[in-house]
């Protein structure tokens, strides 16, 4: 008599259940190695955590990547150190695995924060009941964690029915990804879909559309004077960026549409001479791309009309990324991921934010890409980060049975 997984494949054989029981058997499976990989996985997310690894720390984004570049060696990929396009930008990882299947996988991952050197030490990571806490303990190291230890579980059950997985960590998403443009371009261009290891929104949300998001720079070029001696010879820079900022009243701060909030000002070096050069950053984010050149219209008609005088207004803007649209291919592989979802008794709902990232541009290249598929957390870019613990092993299950379901079977591209 079989016992086991055994008598369940020789039963469902005789009853012409095949299909059903190779799903059930690589559930049970991938299961299994989840529960199996918690303890290490909380272990070394809670190491890549406790290092600094801000936007531009070139000594933490190395420390980063030897760690991870260690591990996914280990798994037989082929790894490459790939230099920032940018000066001041950390090294970019890109493993590669190939298979026997069809599929090009990529997947892709930030490990930079926005937060600055020295404020792992300041709030190491910790958790309580629910949640675990520190800087990019959800946005993003969560969910490159998790992208590791999806393929240590393909790795361990032999896995190797698709194309081609290549797994890219890069380091410097949070500034719109200027270390990696072209390397995104390159990779995308040779892939079938991308799967994005940003964190999903609480409860349980799959991101499947996002806004693109440009920063405007406000430049006002005044004339210094003593404050108190010849004030009148002077041209306050700072009155006068003040005035071009009250501009922005006619677009909202908040909600699913374009929004524009000021972020950064500068203006001033003493505080007994008048203002010479002030500066400002305005921050917007857009569901289509031609809502970025209405507010550009804006700001450059409201630099041409000045309330101090002899003032000159500046405006350039700073691309990031494009928006990430409802589309036909990410709804599909969202449908994927939610069938998935359900083998272990679990639903999925979908959504999006204004969070902008690196599966606009697969989408806009053509490839099918899906967004959020890290652990959901929220408290992102503040000292509340957190992440939700419950949904760290369901997460895992999902991305590692996502990838065994795209392997042998690629989604229609546009």
């Amino acid at each position: 008599m079989k016992t086991g997984m055994g008598w369940l494949w020789v039963s469902c054989l005789a009853l012409g259940w095949a299909g059903e029981c190779q799903a059930q058997s690589a559930k049970d499976k991938v299961w299994a190695a989840v529960q199996t990989a918690r303890p290490a996985q909380m272990q070394f997310l809670k190491q890549l955590v406790n290092i600094d690894s801000g936007t531009g720390d070139v000594d933490g984004a190395h420390k980063i990547a030897g760690l991870l570049g260690f591990e996914l060696k280990a798994l037989g990929m082929t790894v490459e150190t790939v230099p920032a396009e940018e000066p001041g930008l950390g090294e970019n990882t890109v493993a590669t695995l190939t298979g026997r299947g069809k599929t090009r996988i990529l997947m892709i991952g930030h490990l930079d924060t926005v937060f600055e050197p020295g404020t792992a030490r300041a709030r190491p990571y910790r958790e309580d009941a629910g949640h675990a806490y520190g800087p990019g303990v959800s946005d993003e190291k969560g969910g490159v964690v998790e992208g590791l230890y999806a393929l240590k579980i393909l790795h361990d059950l032999n896995f190797k029915d698709f194309g081609k997985i290549v797994y890219l960590i890069e380091t410097s998403e949070e500034r719109g990804s200027p270390g990696t443009r072209k390397l995104i371009a390159k990779l995308v261009a040779d892939a079938d879909v991308e799967l994005n290891l940003e964190p999903g929104d609480e409860p349980d949300v799959l991101t499947v559309w996002r806004k693109g998001s440009a920063t405007f720079h406000i430049d006002v070029q005044g004339r210094a004077a003593h404050a108190g001696v010849a004030p009148q010879d002077g041209r306050n820079a700072a009155t006068e960026l003040i005035h071009q900022i009250s501009g922005l009243s006619e677009f909202p701060t908040s909600g699913d549409g374009l929004t524009a909030n000021l972020t950064v000002m500068q203006a001033g070096t003493r505080a007994n001479i008048i203002p010479e050069n002030a500066s400002a950053q305005v921050n917007v984010r857009v569901r289509d791309k031609s809502s970025l050149d209405e507010v550009e219209r804006v700001l450059r008609k409201n630099a041409a009309t000045t309330a101090v005088p002899d003032t000159k207004v500046t405006v350039t803007r700073e691309p990031a990324f494009p928006p990430l649209p409802n589309n036909a291919g990410t709804d599909k592989l969202a449908a994927r991921a939610q069938r998935i979802y359900a083998e272990i008794g679990k639903s999925l709902t979908t959504g999006g934010n204004g969070g902008a990232s690196q599966s606009a541009l697969a989408a806009d290249a053509g490839v099918p890409a899906l967004d959020g598929l890290g652990p959901a957390g929220g408290g992102f870019h503040s000292d509340k980060e957190f992440l939700a613990l419950a949904t760290v092993s369901p997460r895992l299950y999902l991305l590692t049975r996502l990838v065994m379901d795209l392997g042998p079977n690629p989604p229609p591209k546009k």
